[in-house]
């Protein structure tokens, strides 16, 4: 991801953020609408989990310029996204919702050229959290018997875990 694309996806995601409940419902509708078997890993109010994802979209695309900064956080989002039964499949389908609600949301401005950034900001974005999820499903064969049923988010050394951030937390996946 070069300096431009990174511009592209922070100055068409402060639109974003003026318009954030509506892009919230945006995504959510059209996420339910791609793949209606998603609704019940979402326990809470959805106007609460909308304000949650444009949290963690705000944090992401904040640190596009620290990206060595993200990553453990995004390591620890896809770990945790295994207690909610997120799998790769998921991500795809989150992206192709969020690309449809950047595409209404913003309207002219989401261009092919910030069309391809935010694509590329994604995958990085999935990419990782995939592997981290993935990591922890295989390291979990070399736990003991006993930590086995703890959630997947807490099997991990605490060293890997996620730190503190200002994600916020959930009883939900992120997206």
């Amino acid at each position: 991801m070069n300096n431009e694309q990174k511009a592209l996806v922070q100055q068409s995601f402060e639109i974003v953020l003026t318009i954030e409940e509506a892009a919230a419902a945006l995504f959510y509708g059209r996420l339910f609408e791609i793949d209606p078997s998603l609704r019940p890993m979402f326990k809470g109010d959805i106007t609460e989990q909308g304000k949650k994802l444009m949290a963690t979209l705000n944090v992401a695309v904040s640190s596009l310029d620290r990206i060595d900064k993200l990553l453990p956080t995004l390591q620890g989002l896809g770990r945790r996204h295994l207690d909610f039964g997120v799998t790769d499949a998921h991500y795809d389908t989150v992206a192709s919702a969020l690309l449809w609600t950047l595409e209404k949301g913003l309207g002219p401005v989401f261009t092919e050229e910030c069309r391809q950034a935010w694509i590329e900001v994604y995958t990085l974005v999935a990419s990782v959290m995939k592997e981290a999820a993935a990591r922890a499903v295989n390291d979990q064969e070399n736990l003991p018997l006993s930590q086995r049923g703890a959630p997947l988010s807490q099997r991990m050394p605490v060293s890997s875990r996620m730190p503190a951030s200002s994600l916020p937390r959930s009883k939900s996946p992120a997206f």
